[in-house]
């Protein structure tokens, strides 16, 4: 992964933890954030958590993510949205889903992989290494 992108996926590491699970319930292990409380708020809690959600898809389409990544970020944050939205279920809902934090494992893993697969086209023996995986081989 490039130096720039260590840099922002930290940035928008910190903003999925605000959101998705900053806080913790005292005795516990049950972490919550921001979009759980706004969620609390009918319609107006749902739109303001919204607004950081896009922006993490935005900013992954423009780190270069491809669209079967950027489409399962959108589905991240389509169901969490959709479920959020039901009253206290969207709530509990909430606390479990954690769809920033998946959405910027997401980005993190597929900007790993990019760094993983220039590394390897570098290498000249990374194709002459190469084997398909076997269904009968254990991982």
């Amino acid at each position: 992964m490039k130096k720039g992108h260590r840099a922002e996926i930290a940035r928008l590491e910190t903003i999925a933890r605000w959101l998705d699970s900053h806080f913790r319930i005292p005795g516990t292990n049950i972490r919550f954030g921001l979009d759980s409380i706004f969620g609390l708020v009918p319609v107006l809690g749902d739109g303001a958590s919204a607004i950081p959600a896009i922006y993490l898809i935005v900013r992954a389409r423009q780190l270069g993510a491809p669209a079967r990544v950027v489409a399962r970020m959108i589905m991240n944050f389509l169901v969490d949205v959709t479920i959020g939205s039901i009253p206290f279920i969207g709530d509990m809902f909430d606390v479990g889903f954690k769809s920033n934090r998946r959405n910027v494992e997401l980005l993190s893993a597929h900007l790993e992989g990019t760094a993983t697969e220039r590394k390897s086209s570098d290498d000249g023996d990374a194709a002459r290494n190469w084997e398909p995986a076997s269904p009968n081989r254990a991982s």
